[in-house]
């Protein structure tokens, strides 16, 4: 016999049905969902890695070209987050991952397919990189059905390890590429889709063998409607803009800036491709792995306060990142000695930084939701399930929006070197960001107010301890 596909009445904040069998479930649904997404990010992320196999007197793409097929990736990446976040609910958890596994393969073989025939015009890689942000999108769907199945107590830790185990992709598939690089050079980058269009496979595979669908996800147009005019979804999404925009975006520019740097040292493209490759990855890894550590950080401090210093600590880096940038502009484009060890070190320091606050302000998401729905006037599992809705839903809109921010830092530099030749102005910018950031992230979830708030119906809310936010409609103390 073979068990049933969807598990009616699931309830992860039952003890009993979480002690009887429940955690085994959900931590099922997780490895594989992890593993779903791990594949997916690689191939949104494989245009990151096909730029080093890709000179310009071969290929007729610059660094302009370059930014720009990256930003389109990240962008429609970002906009298919939306539709992705309603299907779990609509197709089921199990069977959506089974799907949006198995379409990766038509963006993958076309990457194959372009990557065989250089000289192709500008709008055909356009196109393909469109399609690689179906990857992307995956992280929207696996998000959304990951937080209904634990409870409130695992999310941080869940969601965490979801995505972190997720953004590991973008460094796994740059691993692969250095290792394509090593042994055939850069001139074999079929070696690489291979690997994936396996990978594509199995995923696909297990999401059908080992998956389930809930058959209570309530996910909705509504909900999403929503958070969409509400002040805290406003508030978290320009946050994971900071956060998540930052990884992605930089996931993607990390290796041509690296690639650039090596070039005006005055190594061959071949060698700078190498050199690029053995360190590429090990930006992206750090900010995978930090955001799980982000995930229990923010579950024992808060995720406001780890937002906060997060902010903070990015503004620090691209300070350094300024300076490293003025001084190769003024050395004729070349980088050597201090100044390159500081540029290493600051991009993989904001990596890391990026990792937390990714994990942070996923955790405030259900934080938020939770605390306002104990404002509302309805039973308990009604409040549960508005709670679940809604944090959901905003899980969904804001990794699309801080997906966006992916776009936005690939533009921006792309009009910095085209302006400037340089990436110095860019990083003006994402220091006034992050500064920004800090400054909300501060004022919304962290200020004591200055008077004491109208209690919520039932009774003051310990928000606080967990990041959650104070709204205009159900006032709810300011973190402390």
């Amino acid at each position: 016999m073979t068990r049933s596909r969807t598990i009616e009445n699931w309830d992860p904040e039952d003890r009993r049905q979480w002690d009887s069998g429940g955690r085994r479930i959900a931590v099922r649904n997780l490895y594989w969902s992890v593993f779903a997404e791990h594949v997916g990010f690689s191939v949104w992320t494989l245009f990151a890695v096909m730029v080093l196999f890709m000179p310009e007197d071969v290929y007729g793409l610059d660094a302009p070209d370059k930014f720009l097929v990256s930003a389109v990736v990240t962008l429609t990446g970002a906009f298919l987050r939306i539709p992705y976040t309603l299907a779990t609910a609509t197709f089921g958890g199990r069977n959506w991952t089974m799907f949006s596994a198995f379409v990766l393969l038509i963006p993958a073989g076309a990457m194959l397919w372009i990557m065989a025939n250089p000289g192709q015009p500008l709008w055909l890689y356009l196109v393909v990189g469109a399609l690689a942000g179906l990857g992307g999108a995956n992280f929207a769907s696996s998000m959304t059905n990951i937080n209904a199945f634990f409870p409130q107590r695992m999310k941080g830790w869940a969601l965490g390890l979801n995505a972190g185990g997720g953004n590991l992709g973008v460094a796994t598939i740059q691993v692969v590429g250095l290792l394509v690089i090593a042994a055939a050079g850069n001139r074999s980058p079929h070696w690489v889709i291979a690997v994936y269009l396996v990978l594509l496979v199995v995923a696909g595979i297990g999401a059908a063998l080992k998956m389930d669908n809930l058959g209570h996800q309530t996910v909705d147009v509504a909900s999403m409607r929503d958070v969409a005019t509400d002040r805290d979804g406003w508030v978290l999404s320009l946050l994971y803009i900071g956060t998540f925009g930052s990884f992605i975006g930089f996931s993607f520019a990390f290796g041509q800036m690296l690639t650039m740097t090596f070039t005006g040292n005055g190594e061959s493209s071949s060698d700078a491709a190498l050199h690029a490759a053995q360190i590429t990855f090990l930006g992206p890894l750090l900010g995978s792995l930090t955001r799980m550590l982000g995930g229990r950080l923010a579950d024992r401090f808060g995720g406001a306060r780890v937002t906060l210093a997060t902010f903070l600590g990015m503004a620090v880096t691209t300070v350094a990142l300024i300076v490293t940038s003025s001084m190769q502009s003024a050395d004729g484009g070349r980088l050597s000695g201090g100044a390159l060890v500081l540029f290493f070190a600051a991009f993989l320091t904001l990596f890391a930084l990026t990792g937390m606050g990714n994990a942070s302000v996923y955790k405030m998401i259900p934080t938020v939701y939770e605390a306002r729905s104990r404002g509302l006037d309805l039973p308990e599992a009604a409040r549960a399930a508005w709670s679940r809705a809604h944090s959901g839903a905003l899980i969904g809109v804001a990794g699309a929006v801080g997906a966006f921010g992916g776009f936005l830092i690939n533009m921006t530099l792309r009009s910095s070197y085209q302006s400037s030749g340089s990436a110095t102005a860019a990083f003006v910018v994402f220091t006034a960001f992050y500064v920004v950031a800090a400054v909300v992230t501060r004022a919304v979830y962290l200020r004591r107010p200055t008077a004491a708030p109208a209690p919520v119906a039932t009774g003051t809310s310990p928000v606080g301890a967990a990041g959650a936010a104070p709204s205009a409609a159900e006032p709810v103390p300011a973190t402390r």
